[in-house]
């Protein structure tokens, strides 16, 4: 009885240890959302202006641009993949892989190549680990980007698409990342950046009517110089989603992790209780046995 009592004591000891380190995380967590939200917010209004400067750009000419164009037959498609550099934050990364592997799927059924690109460590890990070759590692900024971690990942992605497919480019463009819904909610999300998908022309654009703009030294070359920009914003605000949601996930794994060591504790408390009382019955028990038998003998 004594060593079983002494056991569960042992493991109170260790789950209350497990509970304060979940409990910190779990603080910390929450304290990234609000920040992580801020910046979203933030970056929001220069990523969609851009996106309708070039929307209005595109609707008011008739040039052939490869930021806006479909390309007659496109073999290859680049997927860039978002997601964690550490664990312990639920099904989050779980989730962004599932709706990858969806994505890849779908490409593959249009005769496309998947290329992939991956952000955060969950993401290298589970592709080296399947034996997948990757175009692009890109790791250690998924819980605070910052603009330079969107441009480099930009970069490689915008090279490859300028590239000749012969000559190991790709055709489109896909984003694969988690959407910040609210504090409970986060959803993965797929979305093509490039060739841009354009809105119907009797479609309402957000901002109301577009501006009618003159273009120096031309159309063309405005749209080669916001191709990168345009590239670069829409991954650092995916990248603020997705630090967002990270937090979140992390912060509501780690709530229900210290749930359940709470519990565990009132378990392991209620079991060392009694075998406290078993312990003290049975020793009541001795000693009333041993007074009865020197009572007999006497």
């Amino acid at each position: 009885m004594a060593g079983q009592l002494r056991e569960y004591r042992r493991r109170i000891k260790t789950v209350n240890s497990t509970k304060k380190i979940t409990k910190a995380m779990e603080l910390i967590a929450a304290s990234r959302i609000a920040k992580a939200r801020a910046r979203v917010t933030a970056s929001r209004p220069y990523a969609d202006e851009i996106t309708r400067v070039i929307t209005a750009v595109a609707s008011q000419t008739t040039i052939a641009h490869p930021l806006t164009t479909e390309r007659a037959q496109p073999a290859r498609a680049a997927v860039v993949v978002v997601t964690s550099d550490r664990g312990l934050a639920g099904g989050y990364s779980s989730n962004a892989l599932k709706r990858a592997g969806e994505l890849v799927e779908l490409l593959r059924e249009e005769g496309k190549e998947p290329v992939l690109y991956a952000v955060g460590r969950k993401a290298v890990s589970y592709y080296r680990f399947r034996g997948r070759s990757l175009a692009g590692e890109y790791t250690g900024f998924s819980e605070q980007p910052g603009y330079g971690d969107a441009k480099a990942v930009a970069d490689a992605v915008i090279d490859a698409f300028t590239t000749p497919t012969e000559e190991g480019g790709v055709d489109e463009i896909h984003l694969v990342f988690t959407e910040y819904v609210s504090a409970m909610t986060q959803t993965p999300v797929a979305h093509r950046l490039l060739p841009m998908v354009l809105r119907e022309h009797d479609e309402p654009p957000p901002g109301g009517p577009l501006p009618n703009y003159e273009f120096e030294p031309s159309a063309e070359a405005v749209l080669d110089a916001l191709l990168p920009r345009y590239v670069e914003s829409r991954l650092y605000a995916a990248l603020l989603e997705a630090a967002a949601s990270e937090s979140a996930a992390r912060q509501r794994a780690m709530k229900s992790a210290t749930d359940n060591a709470q519990e565990l504790v009132k378990t392991y408390t209620r079991a060392a209780n009694r075998a406290r009382q078993d312990a003290i019955t049975q020793e009541i028990s001795e000693i009333v046995g041993g007074a009865n038998a020197l009572a007999s003998n006497a």
